[in-house]
């Protein structure tokens, strides 16, 4: 039978079809996106192979040293943890570096690239905002006094016309600055370098008592228990609010989504909880004593909030 005009267009398209079907098999599947460039904290840790993490030697239990000389307590453990995630988002094994940092200096050191991270007992406040990040919140503390018991201070009022010693650089010295001007305290502030240099001028007499966040009085407290002469107390009202972060620098984006995804990731885990637990309910290492201090509200829905996936 010849072939008609509309058999022919039929076989033509089909063949034409035929072609198409074998380009498009023979096309190439498109590359995956190029991962983005790291910048920032990841690009610099990346390439040195080392991260450098600032750490504080008496904010018992959060950043201090051991008999070891080794950092050691809850932001150092969690530091850890997000290093691991630093890690990972960088490819590559790093190097952990320590530098002491103290109230004064810490801020600075963020600011001027001398540590990545400084994972201690920091107040994250809208005035230091202006020059550092923070992680979301790891602790919620408050300023308080400590005195030797027996002492007749109880209360902010009775610090009238007292020595009261303060470690310089913190959220704590102001406080008590402007609590005395207010109120007009006439306090006399002795203002030390860290934490363990201001409680041993109770320790010596040489001051009433000692304003800072409650949690590091307990804690300097657990920790010399039995090592200085005289027992002490924690007293009075809170006369601040001060929720903690680990720092970072500023403006650092591809950091600050590695930080938050971390913490989020270590509140489902139930990790924070377990630091926490270990930390503030257990015996400290190689001590005989322990905070026992619960976890307060706050902190427990803060956690339970970011343990929240968004969509």
């Amino acid at each position: 039978m010849k072939p008609t005009w509309k058999s022919s267009l039929a076989v033509a398209l089909f063949a034409a079809a035929l072609g198409m079907s074998a380009m498009a098999r023979a096309q190439p599947e498109p590359a995956p996106a190029a991962p983005a460039a790291l910048t920032g904290t990841l690009a610099k840790v990346r390439d040195a192979g080392a991260i450098t993490i600032g750490y504080r030697e008496s904010s018992i239990p959060f950043s201090y040293l051991s008999p070891r000389n080794e950092p050691i307590g809850y932001s150092i453990e969690l530091c850890r943890a997000l290093v691991a995630a630093i890690e990972e988002a960088v490819h590559k094994s790093l190097e952990i570096k320590w530098v002491p940092v103290t109230s004064e200096s810490r801020i600075d050191a963020v600011e001027k690239g001398q540590v990545d991270l400084e994972c201690g007992s920091t107040t994250n406040n809208l005035e230091r905002q202006k020059r550092v990040a923070f992680s979301p919140t790891i602790f919620v503390s408050g300023t308080k006094v400590l005195v030797k018991k027996g002492s007749p201070i109880k209360g902010f009022r009775d610090l009238a016309g007292k020595k009261v010693t303060v470690t310089r650089g913190t959220t704590n010295e102001k406080t008590m600055q402007d609590l005395s001007q207010k109120f007009k305290l006439n306090l006399n502030l002795i203002v030390m370098r860290d934490h363990a240099e201001s409680f041993a001028q109770v320790v010596a007499g040489q001051a009433d008592a000692f304003a800072t966040d409650d949690v590091l009085l307990y804690g300097l407290i657990a920790q010399n228990k039995g090592k200085v002469q005289g027992e002490y107390q924690v007293v009075g009202d809170f006369l601040s609010y001060d929720p903690y972060g680990i720092m970072y620098r500023k403006g650092d984006a591809q950091l600050a989504k590695v930080v938050n995804d971390s913490f989020q990731a270590l509140a489902i885990d139930g990790e924070i909880e377990r630091q926490y637990k270990r930390w503030f309910l257990q015996k400290l290492p190689l001590s005989s004593t322990s905070i026992n201090l619960p976890m307060s509200p706050q902190l427990e829905t803060i956690i339970q909030t970011l343990a929240v996936k968004t969509e």
